[in-house]
């Protein structure tokens, strides 16, 4: 399995995203050097590209798959393909709370810790639907880093489109997220353009 090492403040830096975005409150002291050359439109639209695979944590294969999924919806590709990617199970047990970022969702989804509808499940690019309930497994509740994410993302806002219940350490989708309920910062038109050339 291909995994990228890239430190994540150093990509961040790189791409322009504030490192609170992937879930971790460090600032780089480092200065970004400046560009002498301007961009090119392959380039501008490479590098919004690049953003959203980082930041989901999906590589080109699939984030590919994702796309061509996107475009056999109905509406706005780009709307869609971030509806897709905002929807995967690592990313809404993220939004929840229930991990401090994307990665560590992730892991938590990997080792067997999330029930969805009260089943296990260990894929982290499950596709949640609306009405799904989304838990904490009741052997995972006692677990370090899900206590830890807990009491960290309290700070953190929950989307409009999750509902989550901390007492019981679960949460639920209301519906699927459109695109003004993603407050990232990422124009998908740009990768519509990029993968329409």
């Amino acid at each position: 399995m291909a995994i990228d090492r890239t430190p994540v403040l150093k990509r961040c830096r790189q791409l322009d995203i504030d490192p609170v975005v992937m879930g971790i409150n460090k600032k780089s002291n480092r200065q970004p050097k400046q560009r002498r050359r301007q961009q090119s439109e392959y380039g501008i639209q490479l590098r919004e590209k690049q953003k959203a695979k980082f930041i989901y944590g999906v590589l080109e294969k699939q984030f590919r798959s994702y796309y061509d999924k996107a475009l056999k919806l109905d509406g706005i590709t780009g709307d869609n393909l971030m509806s897709i990617l905002e929807s995967r199970l690592d990313n809404v047990v993220f939004r929840l709370g229930f991990a401090r970022t994307r990665k560590e969702a992730r892991q938590t989804v990997r080792h067997g810790h999330i029930t969805v509808n009260g089943k296990r499940l260990d894929i982290p690019s499950y596709r949640v639907k609306a009405g799904d309930v989304i838990a904490v497994a009741p052997k995972a509740k006692e677990l370090l880093p899900i206590k830890e994410a807990l009491i960290s993302s309290e700070s953190m806002a929950v989307p409009g489109w999750l509902e989550v219940d901390i007492e019981k350490l679960q949460g639920s989708v209301l519906q699927l997220p459109t695109r003004d309920q993603i407050d990232l910062d990422i124009d998908a038109q740009l990768i519509v353009e990029l993968y329409s050339k």
